[in-house]
């Protein structure tokens, strides 16, 4: 402590110094001090500190100034109230004091301690306030000086929007100092006035709620001014916002009220109707219900209101080719301006107000469809770039409205009149409205079109296919043009990614020469971002000039080369963003998958690679995707040259701790050997698949088949099937450790599902295999001594009668099932009487339960 007081007291009388380098330093340093959690300052050193602080503020210098103000956040809460209160005391009386500079940081003062109250209501938070607020209310109420009452009313702001509840005795005196504001010569004073009155409405109670409501409502009724009609309006909509809930029961009152003033010939007072109709739709759900049409109405009538500008209707009627004349319009509307034009902020505020109204009223959806889409569509044409771009959000906010219907009703599309057949109805005009757009000079308007299509595509899957030659030259445009900002052409690259994918491959087929050349421009890209998302662009294309689904006559050929030699140049390079890299390795996953019968020759250049990135921690599970969609391949590529060392590092994959690896690694190796097992020559055989396909596998599989994760007991079990279904020879060594964890896995309460299906395959593959002691009769035997010879297992609760758990049993009858169903004319047969007979004479609940299960498994497998 004392330590501390001697370092506070130096920089005090640092502080004093004539030098301002020294006491900016100085106060830097102390600042730092009371940043400390485990700083302690006694009485003294509190006193002083705070006096030194208050003293700087008036300092000559701005930056001691601002740095004295700073240290005043952790200063509230290092020392005792009486200090706070002392702070406070100074700061309100400077704050209205006559020199300018003084009282700016003053304000500042004030906010800051405000801000660094602890929010909780603690006595010395109740005791700031109600010092605050007595003074504050004072110097606004005064209207002696504009300055201070915009500081007052900015404080006062900050206070009730943190601690409003603290302040209920203060709530009608506020109110009461309010209220004249709102009719002040300065609009920044109203507009801070309604900002606090905002605050104020959502802790004072209601009998103070209904005075401020009547307030505004009587005022409006006079409408002395146009002026202060503008501002009761604005606060009326801030009332809204802030409490919604309360405003609801007297919307019958200011209802009509706002929709008459909506047809005074007065730009903004009609923006400030239609913003507090949207909140009033927003905040007030319920009790705006029966006013929504009315609402629509006049937002479907201004949202086409531009007086001063003639749109001409015959471009709404031109070809759907776009040609070099759009330019030139475009031009002539950029030229286009008129300061005193507000027209532009009632067609804004209609739009958000219809989006508003389409977010929350999803049981209209069909109204708007049949009256606002139309509407919304024809405004497409907007002049005004930031009233286009509310107008886009708007139909974006309708078609998200419509994608719920879509998924939940899979016969929308056969119902007459549903949402999705009135869209579906109206694409070409969407289109239309929209395909012009597309070649604008402005970003902004382009990047909506984009999301605005793209929403489409994504709530109707193929509905731009009869449209896709007028959407192409402007994607061709957007990605050409020298002018597009990065963010343009992702978003451009994004919605080429969205539309090829959600669309049939032929109908892209007539554009891919001229789709292919900017898509590969754009993997070359300096941009990592731009490269990424067009190497998405480049998979997906991929699997349009080339389906392996459908048959297909187009000629893909003349393509190959440009894709493939593209995307290796990112996958040979190193030094690249880790994005581009995995994007990378997936794209030319997908072109060897599709494309890989024309690469023949290429093939020793590219596969080498995978395994360079195999090797690599940060790139390995994303080129194990890549090779098992290269096995999975029907075009049945030559993987032999990679096969031997790709195959360890695979295996060694299965015992790393990391589960998405380890399922991707299983489906690999299990798509490996079936598709290449068998087809390899003797030797071949020898070489990799005995020595380094069976012997690297099986020893990691033990360790992965238990029922701590059944999804990993699956895929090995299916990769165990297929295995034993090309080289049986490798089954002869499952019985040490595979077979007893698959035993154990049987037993498991949590067997169930896909990895139970998986065991049945396993069992009637390795009893096809004929492997001596694990033969039909062995594996019965093994499957059901735990209920024959219950003494040796105890992994069922203590006071059952039965030997194991009840869901054991189920999985063991299936498994016993499956195996004598295969063996039904011989062997099988006697098993079934033996079951018969248990069930009959057995006196052991556990040999019953087991022989009525798997009889009844029997039955529904067979005839017998």
């Amino acid at each position: 402590m004392a330590s501390v007081s001697y370092h506070i007291a130096n920089l005090l009388e640092k502080m004093t110094s004539s030098d301002k380098d020294f006491r900016f330093m100085a106060t830097n340093d102390l600042m730092a001090e009371l940043q400390k959690d485990s700083i302690k300052l006694d009485d003294e050193s509190e006193r002083k500190v705070v006096k030194m602080l208050l003293k700087l503020l008036e300092d000559k210098n701005g930056e001691v100034q601002n740095l004295a103000v700073k240290c005043l956040g952790p200063l509230v809460n290092k020392v005792k109230e009486f200090q706070v209160e002392t702070i406070v005391d100074t700061l309100c009386t400077n704050m209205i004091s006559d020199k300018e500079q003084l009282r700016d940081i003053s304000s500042i003062g004030l906010k800051t301690v405000i801000s660094e109250l602890p929010p909780a209501p603690t006595l010395l938070a109740t005791s700031i306030c109600k010092k605050i607020t007595g003074r504050l209310t004072a110097a606004i109420a005064k209207q002696e000086d504009v300055s201070v009452q915009l500081e007052a009313l900015d404080i006062l702001g900050d206070l009730l929007s943190r601690f409003g509840g603290l302040l209920i005795n203060f709530h009608p005196s506020i109110q009461h100092a309010l209220l004249p504001q709102l009719s002040s010569a300065r609009l920044a004073v109203r507009k801070r006035s309604i900002i606090a009155l905002g605050y104020l409405v959502m802790s004072c109670n209601n009998s103070l709620f209904i005075d401020l409501i009547e307030f505004l409502l009587t005022e409006l009724s006079k409408n002395s001014s146009t002026s202060t009609t503008r501002t009761y309006i604005q606060c009326i909509g801030a009332i809204s916002r802030q409490a919604g809930h309360r405003v609801g029961e007297h919307l019958d009152k200011i209802i009509p009220l706002i929709v008459k003033f909506c047809r005074i010939e007065d730009d903004e007072l009609r923006e400030y109707c239609i913003q507090a109709f949207e909140s009033f739709v927003r905040r007030c759900p319920k009790e705006i219900s029966g006013y929504i049409n009315s609402i629509v109405d006049i937002c479907l009538e201004y949202i086409c209101y531009d007086p001063n500008y003639n749109y001409d209707e015959e471009d709404d009627d031109e070809g759907m080719e776009a040609n070099g004349d759009d330019d030139d319009e475009g031009e002539s509307d950029d030229e286009y301006s008129d300061d005193d034009d507000m027209s532009w902020k009632v067609r804004r505020a209609s739009a958000k107000c219809l989006d508003a109204i389409i977010s929350t009223r999803h049981e209209m959806l069909m109204d708007f469809y049949r009256t606002v889409s139309p509407a919304i569509i024809a405004r497409f044409k907007e002049r005004e770039e930031n009233v286009k771009a509310d107008i886009f959000h708007a139909y974006i906010s309708l078609l998200r409205q419509t994608r719920p219907t879509v998924s939940a009703d899979p016969d929308a599309m056969e119902q007459g009149e549903g949402p999705v057949n009135l869209l579906q109805v109206q694409i070409p005009s969407i289109v239309r409205a929209v395909h012009k757009q597309l070649r604008e000079k402005s970003i902004k308007t382009r990047q909506g079109c984009f999301s605005l299509l793209t929403e489409l595509i994504q709530v109707l899957p193929g509905a731009l296919a009869d449209h896709i030659s007028v959407l192409i030259p402007g994607i061709i445009f957007s990605l050409g043009d020298k002018n597009s900002s990065s963010n343009m052409k992702i978003d451009t690259l994004a919605f080429l990614n969205c539309l090829l994918s959600n669309h049939q491959p032929f109908v892209f087929h007539p554009h891919v020469p001229i789709i292919v050349k900017p898509i590969v421009s754009a993997v070359g890209d300096q941009f990592y971002k731009i490269t990424s998302e067009a190497l998405l662009v480049t998979q997906q294309l991929v699997k349009v000039i080339r389906p392996l689904d459908v048959v297909c006559s187009f000629d893909f050929t003349p393509y190959v080369q440009a894709l493939y030699q593209s995307t290796l140049f990112r996958l040979r390079a190193a030094d690249i963003d880790q994005e581009v890299k995995e994007r990378a390795i997936a794209c030319m996953g997908q072109i060897i998958s599709n494309l890989g019968d024309s690469l023949q020759s290429e093939l020793s250049t590219c596969l080498p690679i995978f395994l360079e990135r195999l090797r690599n921690e940060i790139t390995r599970l994303t080129t194990v995707k890549s090779l098992t969609l290269i096995a999975a391949s029907p075009l049945k590529i030559d993987l032999r040259p990679v096969l031997g060392e790709a195959i360890p590092i695979l295996a060694s994959f299965l015992r790393k701790n990391h589960r998405a690896l380890k399922l991707s690694t299983l489906t690999c190796l299990d798509v490996l050997v079936r598709n290449y097992g068998a087809s390899l020559t003797g030797a071949m055989m020898t070489d990799i698949v005995k020595e380094a396909m069976i012997s690297d596998i099986m020893k990691e599989l033990p360790p992965l088949i238990n029922e701590t994760d059944l999804h990993i007991s699956q895929l090995t079990m299916n990769l165990l099937t297929s295995l034993s279904q090309i080289d049986r020879a490798s089954m002869n060594h499952i019985q040490t450790g595979i077979l007893p964890q698959i035993m154990e896995l049987i037993r498991s309460p949590l067997l169930q599902g896909g990895a139970l299906n998986s065991m049945l395959e396993f069992f009637q593959a390795l009893v096809a295999t004929a492997t001596p002691r694990l033969g039909f009769k062995e594996l019965l035997e093994m499957m059901t001594k735990p209920i024959y010879e219950p003494q040796q297992f105890s992994s069922s609760p203590s006071h059952s009668s039965l030997a194991l758990h009840k869901q054991a049993f189920y999985s063991i009858s299936r498994c016993f099932a499956v195996l004598t169903v295969g063996q039904i004319s011989g062997a099988g047969q006697a098993i079934v009487e033996k079951l018969i007979y248990d069930v009959k004479k057995s006196g052991q609940d556990s040999i019953k339960l087991f022989g009525l299960l798997t009889l009844g498994e029997i039955g529904k497998k067979s005839r017998y």
